[in-house]
């Protein structure tokens, strides 16, 4: 009777509570917010008075550093949800829920004040700190903006999605017994069941 009524459960899961799905979404967040990082934040130009072409281009690592370590948590902590048991899977979400709260704070940190943002590399760049100079900021800080907030999403979606996903330690494997023929294999299934020695098909 239980076993029936898990099946029932998981065949009336909304799409969006789907592993695969929320896997798959916070991956590709993570991975855009990463790839914004290499890419053009400010746009220096050393000689605000124009006499000379002494354009600088910072990158998003550098204008926000912190950028691309809390991706990279994030990254890991979507990769690491696919796995994980009830109450690792609370623990992923408030790390990604924070790794997308600095994520967004260092992005508009830069957007409020590009120049300050840029001071390091202005310095790297001329050997000299505190210099006149005029930043102007691209569209890529914005998208950080935009993947770190979906990420807070997902981190907020992961929990609620996790409640209609079989167990995938061997600890709670268990409780939740096998699926049935008749219910839904996604991607994930199927390398677990090849990961256990079973033929998925």
């Amino acid at each position: 009777m239980s076993t029936a009524a898990s099946a029932a459960s998981v065949r009336q899961s909304p799409r969006w509570a789907r592993k695969s799905t929320v896997v798959l979404a916070t991956t590709i967040l993570a991975l855009a917010v990463f790839g914004a990082t290499t890419q053009t934040w400010i746009e220096v130009r050393l000689d605000p008075t124009g006499a000379s072409n002494s354009d600088l281009h910072v990158q998003g690592s550098k204008a926000a550093t912190a950028v691309t370590a809390l991706a990279v948590v994030a990254l890991a902590g979507g990769l690491a949800a696919s796995i994980a048991g009830k109450i690792a899977r609370w623990i992923i979400a408030v790390l990604i829920a924070l790794s997308a709260a600095g994520i967004i704070l260092a992005a508009v940190t830069v957007i409020l004040d590009p120049l300050g943002a840029a001071q390091g590399s202005i310095a790297a760049a001329t050997g000299v700190s505190g210099g006149q100079a005029d930043a102007v900021i691209t569209a890529f800080p914005a998208l950080a903006i935009v993947a770190g907030s979906l990420l807070a999403v997902c981190a907020i979606a992961l929990p609620l999605a996790g409640r209609y996903w079989t167990s995938r330690t061997k600890y709670d494997a268990g409780a939740r017994g096998k699926k049935s023929a008749n219910e839904p294999v996604d991607e994930i299934d199927s390398w677990d069941s090849l990961s256990r020695g079973e033929d998925p098909t």
